[in-house]
């Protein structure tokens, strides 16, 4: 784990978990992670992908441990990428990467893999959001009550009916430690985004997992699936949007089935 430095004293978390075969040089697989979570939010993922990948994961500009920022930063879809290729090259500077995204990063591995699409192989988009969430009435509840009380109150709907009491919890903590300011920066900028528009012009294979939900559902994924070139849809029987938290595990092999058919 380490540091990259961005300038002006700004820096971006990265973990690597690495437990391939020594002698051989693996494929970089890295994890681009959502609104309010960090790197721990795939530490259950890391088990299917470290054995036969570098696993790679960061905490995006101001989550986690890269640190919180201003409410009044300016966060744009230009420095997001920026800080993604910064952490390509110095994590793979010689080969392409497979992006993983969950919900609002694949907006940042979508549009990586525009600007620099040598540099990213495959994505596999986990319950990709890729355009404004409908947010109503987010920042006042952060504002009167703090980000934990926020998280409790949207968990419902987001892990669903088949998380465990303690794994609602354990998410709550996760989410509730992202600071007030760097929500209003975040929401800010991710309410002006849609990149539906965008689909079309994907050069890689991208694997799409998502789920039946009130927020998002099948007709949504597939109209993304039919908008990308080349792509594949798989579903997962659960009915929360955010599947990556709830089943881990299914979403990893399903991705591990995709990537086996692109290799770098």
């Amino acid at each position: 784990m380490g540091f990259i430095e961005l300038g002006q004293d700004s820096k971006l978390f990265y973990s690597v978990d690495d437990n391939t075969n020594p002698w051989e040089e693996p494929e970089t697989i890295i994890f681009v992670h959502g609104y309010t979570e960090s790197t721990e939010a795939w530490r259950c993922f890391i088990p299917h992908f470290s054995r036969n990948f570098r696993a790679v994961r960061f905490d995006q500009r101001g989550f986690g441990r890269s640190g919180a920022v201003e409410q009044s930063f300016h966060y744009s879809t230009e420095l997001l990428v920026n800080d993604l290729f910064q952490l390509i090259q110095a994590v793979s500077p010689n080969k392409p990467v497979h992006l993983v995204g969950g919900k609002s990063g694949n907006i940042c591995a979508i549009a990586t893999a525009l600007k620099h699409p040598h540099r990213v192989k495959t994505i596999s988009m986990v319950s990709p959001a890729i355009k404004a969430p409908e947010s109503s009435g987010w920042l006042d509840h952060i504002d009167q009550n703090g980000v934990a009380s926020w998280a409790r109150w949207t968990m419902g709907a987001r892990l669903g009916s088949k998380m465990p009491k303690e794994g609602v919890e354990w998410w709550i903590n996760l989410m509730g430690q992202t600071a007030s300011s760097t929500t209003h920066a975040y929401l800010r900028w991710v309410s002006g985004i849609n990149l539906e528009t965008s689909l079309h012009a994907l050069q890689q294979p991208i694997l799409i997992v998502g789920n039946e939900s009130q927020r998002r559902g099948r007709a949504q994924f597939e109209q993304y699936a039919n908008a990308i070139p080349n792509s594949e849809l798989v579903m997962i029987d659960v009915d929360g949007y955010h599947t990556g938290a709830v089943a881990p595990d299914q979403c990893s092999q399903a991705i591990l089935r995709f990537l086996a058919k692109h290799p770098i």
